[in-house]
């Protein structure tokens, strides 16, 4: 019923699924990738094969489809034809005609062949200047919308505290209010051209043991607060972003894709955050490969559901249909996701392959 609120109308449809179709939903798929060239994600070539393919899926559904523009070079229109094609084969599917969430990279624009390409965030700290970056982030939004995109994997809110650190080219800087100033400006901008906005990395990631990526984070609870944590929430009370991506780091020997503490405690409870937690690319996988916290991926799968991660990307391993998860869990993640779908305009009947 598309005059009822969009939670409402998630909860109605969360009520008619099967436990496999809920499952499905916080599932993922990337097609294209390619297991020959470079890893453009750790574990990439090893998790490949192990991963749930589109037809498996395809009964149930699919919650997101993975960076169809971005892994191989593709002609915009060409990829937009191609995506829609992907869409409609989905929707035809599943019993419920659901597509999926696109999402791509676009840090520094669209990060697909012919794209525009824009300033890296070190530039926009350097700036001072939130509004610029807002229109910035507009135009970026824009374009990804205009192919049938629907999510983009940025700002990066990681606040610099080793310039060694390998991703700090990715930063907006070492200052948390420049940070979160601007960061908050990006968001704005995505979020006004219809594009769900992923607040990355949660958190402690550029606080790395000798800034050595994925290295633990020996971080106390003053300058978690006082430095780590204040840029994502005042992109999340001021900027209005409605996705947030987990780090692979781990605070104190706990990862963050199995923190409650980030996850659920401040992000949802005292935040008071609505929106979906995405996955880093393989992060639930490495709770039980890299952290050695799960016996397994079914282990691993439930650590991270129930420390609050909602879908799993870039592909389905750990969150399997086959694998019943926890039924309180399950539907906690799963209305979040139909909840986002909804304010997409993804539950709507007449819904398009690409957006207007």
């Amino acid at each position: 019923d598309p005059t009822l609120p969009a939670h409402a109308r998630a909860a109605d449809l969360l009520a008619r699924m099967s436990t496999e179709e809920k499952t499905a939903q916080l599932s993922s798929v990337w097609l294209g990738s390619d297991t020959e060239g470079a890893e453009v994600a750790p574990g990439q070539h090893a998790y490949a094969d192990r991963s749930a393919a589109l037809d498996a899926l395809l009964p149930h559904g699919v919650g997101q489809l993975t960076r169809p523009f971005g892994t191989v070079p593709v002609a915009p229109a060409e990829g937009a034809a191609r995506l829609a094609e992907v869409q409609r084969t989905i929707r035809t599917g599943n019993r419920f005609a659901l597509p999926a969430i696109a999402h791509e990279e676009c840090l520094t624009g669209f990060t697909a062949w012919q794209a525009t390409v824009f300033p890296t965030p070190l530039a926009w700290g350097a700036t001072f200047d939130p509004e610029l970056i807002t229109e910035m982030a507009q135009a970026i939004g824009t374009s990804m919308r205009a192919v049938g995109i629907h999510q983009g994997l940025a700002p990066v809110l990681d606040v610099v505290r080793d310039p060694r650190w390998g991703r700090t080219e990715e930063t907006i800087g070492e200052d948390p209010y420049l940070v979160g100033t601007v960061g908050s400006a990006y968001v704005r901008g995505l979020e006004a051209a219809g594009i769900v906005a992923t607040l990355k990395h949660f958190a402690g990631y550029s606080a790395s043991r000798a800034a050595r990526n994925h290295a633990p984070a020996s971080l106390g609870p003053r300058e978690l607060a006082d430095v780590i944590l204040p840029p994502f929430e005042m992109a999340i009370r001021d900027g209005g972003a409605r996705s947030v991506m987990p780090a692979y780091n781990d605070i104190d020997g706990l990862p963050a894709h199995a923190h409650a503490g980030l996850l659920t405690q401040i992000l949802r409870e005292q935040w008071e955050f609505t929106g979906t937690v995405v996955s880093d690319y393989y992060g639930v996988s490495l709770l039980e490969e890299a952290h050695r916290v799960a016996d397994g991926e079914s282990r691993a799968a439930r650590l991270a559901l129930a420390a609050g991660v909602d879908v799993e990307l870039p592909a389905a391993r750990c969150f399997d249909p086959a694998d019943p998860l926890p039924e309180d869990l399950l539907d906690r993640a799963a209305l979040r996701v139909l909840t986002q779908k909804c304010e997409l305009g993804l539950l709507d009947p007449d819904v398009g392959p690409v957006a207007d």
